[in-house]
């Protein structure tokens, strides 16, 4: 995998490039101190700082005018939110925090976690009311000791009702109890509005531990009417090499068996690192080695930097081997790639597969063909990476006076066509458009579960299950176990970058 390297001029002009204020360097810790550290690294990686007219390079026309700006917001989190393009359309994604510790942590999937997976959704009929679903159990966990399991219902914590107002301060304590409830349809599939929740009295206490989950959380291969299928279900594309050598185990496993067809299941997965994108696309082909999976589209700035420096370093190509290197050029981690050769694939997705999980969609369609079925996806098309207050940005040497970091979006990642504007998600084919039905869930990766069973009718030319055609309308999403982690649906670019470059 190339270095992650971008080339920009230190100071544009005199007043541009914040660090060119020396006089802030020498100031005690401040919110002004901060929001130059916002600023700056705003207005070096941010993806749409074109569009942001207090970005633009010659915004200030002295030192004094732009501390007099940084002294009109009174945190770094309001002039960070000021800054953003479009944030309930375009850039619903960028975030500040004001600890970094806290940030890396949740990027590499760590976090407090009881290993119940849920969702929450709203019934037509309800006014508040929400419901909870588990989606799937994490082994080890508390979750799986208390018999948890895919399919149940809920609708209390702590004896209190779930509402779209109250279920952040609900499922926020390290221990709480579930009220489970039975789901009854009244025998009408192709309708919500008659829907019944009843509590059955029945509850379980479960608490978090710090946990790290795998985001394999199983795999198979079935021998369906001749075919031989691999399933996958992937919930996030790991940062850091945990894992990687699992999931390259895993095509192993498929090689092996000789699969004629693949369903990776997508449909929990929010995202996660572009390295790993690129290594689960060429291990699902093989044959397209050294052609483009996906170009970076950045602000001008940087993009006329690479075009005229080092072109061929916006392209990221299908390969055949997983490489990491550090800021010095070592490798760290590598491995040759166990691929497929697949000419098509199923992907099963939901309104919770997001930003890595649709580049693999969108980076694949202009080679294979790439059936998706199950519901929109979010609509996340763009990278992301940690912005640190250090001379260059990076972790290395940075500012003992705050605990501040940004994952701002830095590019839009296009596929070989051209394409990355699918703000409002990738949509199936409307024979493949099919919602969960929460009051049968079956378990995943069981050749009957309701969008499996779609993928398998259809490599199997068995008939089409007739499910798409008796659809019961969709209940509205409200949120899942993630709620509380910001970075649930990042891609994030985790190159380093290159030490001389940046300075401030």
């Amino acid at each position: 995998m190339k270095k992650f390297t971008i080339l920009l001029l230190t100071c544009i002009t005199v007043f541009t490039i914040t660090s060119c204020f020396e006089d802030m360097d020498d100031i005690a810790v401040s919110n002004v101190q901060i929001n130059n550290f916002v600023w700056k690294g705003l207005n070096v990686f941010y993806a749409y700082k074109d569009n942001i007219p207090d970005l633009a390079n010659d915004r200030f026309s002295s030192n004094d005018n732009y501390s007099n700006y940084l002294n009109s917001y009174s945190s770094p989190e309001a002039l960070f939110e000021s800054l953003l393009y479009l944030p309930n359309d375009v850039d619903e994604f960028s975030v500040i925090v004001p600890n970094f510790l806290d940030l890396e942590q949740q990027l590499q999937g760590t976090s407090l976690n009881n290993g119940m997976a849920f969702g929450l959704v709203k019934l037509p009929n309800a006014a508040e009311d929400i419901i909870g679903y588990v989606r799937y159990v994490l082994p080890n966990t508390d979750a799986e000791a208390k018999g948890i399991s895919r399919g149940m219902i809920f609708n209390t914590i702590d004896g209190i009702r779930i509402t779209e107002t109250n279920f952040r301060d609900l499922f926020s304590p390290t221990t709480y109890t579930i009220g489970l409830a039975d789901y009854d349809n009244n025998n009408t599939t192709e309708t919500r509005t008659d829907d019944v929740i009843t509590p059955n009295n029945t509850s379980i206490t479960l608490t978090k531990s710090e946990y790290t989950e795998n985001p394999i959380l199983t795999h198979n291969v079935l021998n369906v009417g001749g075919s031989s299928i691999g399933y996958l279900m992937y919930n996030g594309f790991r940062i850091g090499n945990d894992n990687l050598d699992e999931l390259n185990n895993v095509f192993a496993e498929f090689q092996s068996a000789g699969i004629s067809d693949l369903v990776l299941d997508l449909r929990y997965n929010g995202g996660g690192s572009v390295d790993t994108a690129i290594w689960l696309a060429s291990m699902i082909t093989g044959q397209f080695t050294g052609e483009v999976f996906f170009k970076e589209k950045w602000n001008s700035d940087i993009l006329a930097q690479f075009e005229q420096n080092n072109p061929d370093a916006l392209l990221n190509p299908f390969v055949t081997q997983m490489t990491k290197q550090n800021s010095d050029g070592d490798i760290t981690y590598q491995q040759s790639i166990n691929s497929l050769n697949l000419n098509k694939i199923y992907i099963i997705t939901t309104g919770s597969s997001a930003s890595a999980s649709e580049l693999i969609i969108n980076g694949l369609t202009p080679y294979i063909d790439v059936v998706q079925i199950g519901s929109t996806t979010r609509g996340k098309s763009q990278a992301s990476r940690t912005i640190y207050d250090s001379s260059d940005f990076s972790r290395e040497n940075v500012n003992p006076n705050h605990m501040y970091a940004l994952q701002p979006l830095i590019y839009e990642a296009q596929n070989a066509d051209g394409f990355s504007e699918f703000y409002d998600g990738l949509s199936p084919d409307p024979l493949f458009e099919i919602s969960e039905f929460y009051e049968n869930l079956n378990q995943l990766g069981n050749p009957e579960e309701r969008l499996l069973a779609e993928a398998i009718a259809d490599i199997t030319a068995s008939g089409r299950t007739g499910i798409s055609s008796q659809q019961p309308e969709p209940l509205k999403q409200i949120s899942d176990q993630n709620f509380e982690n910001p970075f649930r649906f990042d891609m994030v670019d985790d190159r380093p970058l290159e030490s001389n470059i940046f300075q401030q």
